[in-house]
């Protein structure tokens, strides 16, 4: 199958996830506000306004995804998948917001104390949306793994996220119910806000270190090692590895070291077998190889990662 055609069928099947997201996040909304009309409490209204980010970061998340698998173009030669970082970090901003209007709300009942009624049928209610979220996050997490869409994992934990808020809520309004605190509802919302901040915090940071080219992982950058461990030897050395991740496709570069007398040939299929073995390794890479005379020392100046940094003491003229 050529690549756009890949390209194509990866964007119909993270397009039906992210219709999934939002039927959930529809769903959820409407269980969620009911329950806070049934019993008034600030707590499972602070577990609505969490469920109404989902559905905006999923209404973004389908442009994202429609974009970020486009093929690369003439203005977009590397592709568009870092537009995955884009939708993870509007929906960390949304996070933030919401967490910011639940503490609004949160303080206010807390300057002005309101009762809760019909605990059970607000509890119940609320089950139920935490049950439907717990599903399709889930889904979701393992399908963001699977096509390494960081859309996806990111919409993922935050539905578990939001499970365990709801469940917090639960338990929240079940204890104002048997003691008769009243102040207790809003305390919980203000743990709940605290909670989402940290998932809104964790989800910018990292939108951002995929902005900023991050190196792989390090259980990546080891399955690199070793691929480049089994063609090292006398003849052939590497250096000069730099990583990137961009959406679903890794970066990968490699200065290869082979004896100057080698044959352009030879030294050509040497770099196909690696190109090869590298994406064989990581799935979904770009690999760039560049081959250098294992002899001149001009060779070893662009050891590090910055060729122009620290000149190298046996550098040769500059190429």
């Amino acid at each position: 199958m050529a690549g756009p055609d890949l390209m194509a069928e990866r964007r119909v099947r993270l397009r039906r996830l992210v219709y999934l997201s939002i039927a959930a996040a529809i769903v959820t909304i409407a269980l969620k506000f009911g329950a806070f009309a049934v019993t008034g409490s600030v707590g499972l209204l602070s577990d609505a306004a969490e469920s109404v980010v989902n559905l905006v970061a999923a209404l973004f998340a389908l442009v994202v995804v429609q974009w970020s698998t486009r093929p690369p173009d003439e203005e977009h030669t590397y592709g568009h998948e870092k537009a995955d970082y884009l939708s993870a970090g509007v929906e960390g901003a949304l996070i933030l917001l919401a967490a910011a209007t639940i503490c609004f709300t949160a303080i206010d009942r807390l300057i002005n104390p309101g009762e809760i009624s019909d605990v059970g049928i607000g509890v119940a209610i609320a089950v139920v949306a935490s049950l439907v979220n717990l599903v399709v996050g889930q889904r979701l997490i393992r399908a963001g793994r699977e096509y390494t869409s960081m859309t996806l994992e990111a919409d993922g934990r935050h539905l578990l996220t939001d499970v365990w808020t709801s469940a917090g809520v639960v338990v929240a309004v079940i204890a104002v119910a048997v003691s008769g605190w009243e102040p207790l509802d809003p305390l919980i919302a203000l743990a709940v806000a605290a909670n989402i901040v940290v998932t809104g915090v964790r989800l910018v940071r990292r939108s951002t270190d995929g902005l900023l080219d991050r190196a792989l992982s390090d259980a990546e950058l080891e399955r690199i090692r070793a691929v480049l461990g089994t063609f090292a030897s006398d003849e052939v050395q590497f250096h000069a590895l730099r990583t990137r991740r961009a959406g679903s496709r890794a970066f990968v570069s490699t200065h290869v070291l082979v004896p100057g007398e080698w044959s352009v040939q030879q030294g050509h299929d040497l770099a196909e077998q690696v190109d090869a073995a590298l994406r064989e390794a990581l799935g979904h890479a770009t690999v760039f190889t560049h081959l250098e005379p294992l002899e001149d020392p001009a060779s070893y100046a662009d050891a590090e990662l910055d060729r122009w940094s620290e000149p190298h003491p046996n550098d040769g003229p500059r190429r």
